[in-house]
């Protein structure tokens, strides 16, 4: 079962400036309540279409890990990548980027392709048993936390 949340905010910044930090992958546990960051792994060395990415993410005690991929790399529009375990699913996360007359306005977008089977065990191991509002909430604070930064430079 396929289930979409989204979520946007008006930023007062460039979208190469917006580019630059949401592409930053290691550094995303500066905005995210959830993610702590991580590590480009498999040969890559920073954002680019197929690169790999190893996230390290917690939530009130718990931790875990979530292999990505990068799957939409179109500077500075669209960013995607994917996190799967397979054979059980998982999620696509994006950020879209649109210039307007003030700066400009970030989408995000998670997209859960996940089996119950995962989405059982995922709750266990995170310890959020209600994963779509709670990703909402994480998202929504990622952007206002994503602002604040580029909007005090």
């Amino acid at each position: 079962m396929e289930r979409k949340v989204s979520v946007s905010k008006e930023i007062a910044a460039t979208p190469e400036q917006v580019w630059s930090l949401i592409t930053d992958l290691p550094s995303m546990g500066r905005w995210s309540p959830e993610n702590d960051g991580g590590d480009w792994i498999r040969g890559a060395s920073g954002p680019a279409l197929g690169a790999k990415f190893r996230g390290k993410n917690s939530w009130e005690g718990k931790s875990w890990k979530a292999p990505v991929t990068i799957t939409e790399f179109d500077a500075p529009h669209r960013f995607t990548f994917e996190m799967r375990i397979r054979p059980l699913g998982g999620a696509d996360w994006s950020f879209d980027i649109e210039p307007t007359e003030n700066g400009c306005k970030v989408t995000q977008t998670w997209l859960e392709n996940e089996t119950a089977l995962l989405r059982k065990i995922g709750a266990i191991a995170t310890g959020v048993p209600e994963r779509m509002s709670h990703t909402e909430m994480s998202m929504q604070t990622t952007l206002d936390n994503l602002a604040k930064e580029l909007e005090a430079q």
